[in-house]
């Protein structure tokens, strides 16, 4: 997403805002969102989940002990002797795999890196969230400042158009002079409506953002920054691009994924190792009729002890395919690291592109914000003793807003690649520096 800086939105601008609202820097921003963002929220839970199922993982070297009782009563109506009994059974048998052919221990491995990974992508939907409010931060600024081109040129023009009437009732400016002035006036009244409309928006998106209802109000503490510090100079390239890969929350975790994605090539190839499994259980039943309950139970005690093993001979391919499937996600692993390191490199490389060329502009604006200034001046200077006509006052007047508009516009988008070349090589803001 980046900052949303266009010529049919210029006119954005602040609206007036309640006294009792809250200021709110950019850290306020962040730290609230970290707290109540639905999606950093449920990537919280999906790190819990990862949690448990290493701890189920984990687990495994434990033996299993289950108890298990069972009861029936039988009817033989035309049998010799007793027709009713009465059988019942008790029973903990226990059990323990000895060797599985490695699949135990690989599996606690690939649900630690799970946990890692399911830690990174937290980290990364932050990072991710920071740059969002950090854009979204900088239009709402940018909106505010508007404002104030807004609303002097909506002055001057509503000036410009009273002076105009007065001149037209004295019978020294004709109906169709006076028009267009009213017709500026109009003009520059709808910017700031549309302005007004535009800002409201932007807090929207932001409140968005920070999970805010509906009925909250939000106001942004102001942020400066000096002219050397918009035309600051930028680091090397190479440079930013090599923290920016070392910093990088989602290489890291495509990293730990293809690391998961090897052990799971040593899980798949388990399937052809043999098995063993250590079993052992007590147990004792009851029959009726057959006497005292207590004697028939103890007469009935029974221990067993025994260890199993199991050698797969044919699995209908489903070893040879799940190495085959482990192998091509570690495949798909590496292009995803590939793919990230490319879209990376393209980002940062936007970024100062986009930079180099708001510098650029901004100080180009600057010089025709001081042309425009002294024209404008200059031209109602002679439009006030009659030697321009109100269309050379008007090409003056609007020459002079877009020149003001230039210069805001320039400011904010190198202002807002300053901040994400620093962000890509520092994983920081400061909206401040």
């Amino acid at each position: 997403m980046r900052l949303i800086l266009t010529t049919a939105i210029m006119g954005m601008a602040a609206t007036t805002l309640s006294a009792s609202a809250e200021t709110w820097t950019y850290a306020d921003c962040v730290n609230y969102a970290r707290e109540h963002n639905i999606s950093l929220r449920k990537s919280k839970i999906q790190e819990q989940t990862a949690g448990y199922d290493l701890e189920e993982s984990e687990a495994q070297w434990q033996p299993s002990l289950d108890f298990a009782t069972s009861h029936s009563y039988v009817n033989a109506p035309w049998g010799n002797g007793t027709r009713n009994a009465y059988n019942s059974s008790y029973g903990f048998d226990a059990g323990w795999t000895v060797w599985n052919g490695g699949i135990r221990e690989n599996t606690i491995k690939r649900n630690r890196l799970q946990t890692e990974i399911a830690n990174l992508n937290t980290g990364d939907i932050l990072r991710g969230l920071e740059t969002d409010i950090l854009q979204v931060y900088l239009n709402i600024l940018y909106a505010r400042e508007a404002i104030g081109i807004c609303s002097e040129a909506e002055k001057v023009s509503q000036a410009q158009a009273e002076r105009g009437k007065q001149l037209m009732e004295a019978g020294r400016m004709s109906r169709v002079d006076y028009a267009r002035l009213q017709s500026q006036y109009e003009q520059d009244h709808y910017s700031l409506v549309n302005a007004q409309a535009t800002y409201d928006s932007r807090r929207m998106e932001l409140k968005q953002l920070l999970e805010l209802g509906i009925d909250a109000d939000i106001t942004l503490a102001d942020v400066e920054w000096s002219d050397a510090q918009v035309l600051a100079a930028l680091p090397p390239i190479e440079e930013s691009y090599v923290l920016a890969r070392s910093t990088d929350l989602r290489i890291r975790g495509l990293e730990i994924e293809k690391s998961a994605s090897e052990i799971d090539v040593d899980i798949a190839r388990a399937g052809r190792a043999p098995k063993i499994t250590l079993n052992a259980g007590v147990g004792t039943g009851y029959y009726a009729p057959g006497g005292n309950f207590g004697t028939g139970l103890k007469q009935a005690l029974n221990e067993q002890i025994g260890i199993s093993l199991s050698i797969p001979i044919l699995d209908n391919k489903k070893t040879k395919t799940a190495v085959a499937r482990a192998r091509a996600q570690q495949l798909d692993a590496q292009l995803d690291i590939d793919q990230r390191e490319t879209e990376l490199a393209q980002t940062v490389e936007n970024w100062y592109i986009d930079t180099t060329s708001a510098q650029a502009r901004y100080r180009t604006a600057q010089s025709s914000l001081e042309s425009a200034r002294l024209s404008d001046e200059l031209t109602n200077e002679q439009f006030s003793l009659g030697y321009v006509n109100t269309v050379e006052l008007m090409t003056a007047h609007n020459a002079l807003i877009e020149a003001r508009y230039s210069l805001l516009q320039a400011k904010y988008l190198a202002v807002l690649g300053q901040k994400m070349i620093a962000f890509y090589r520092t994983a920081e803001v400061d909206i401040n520096s």
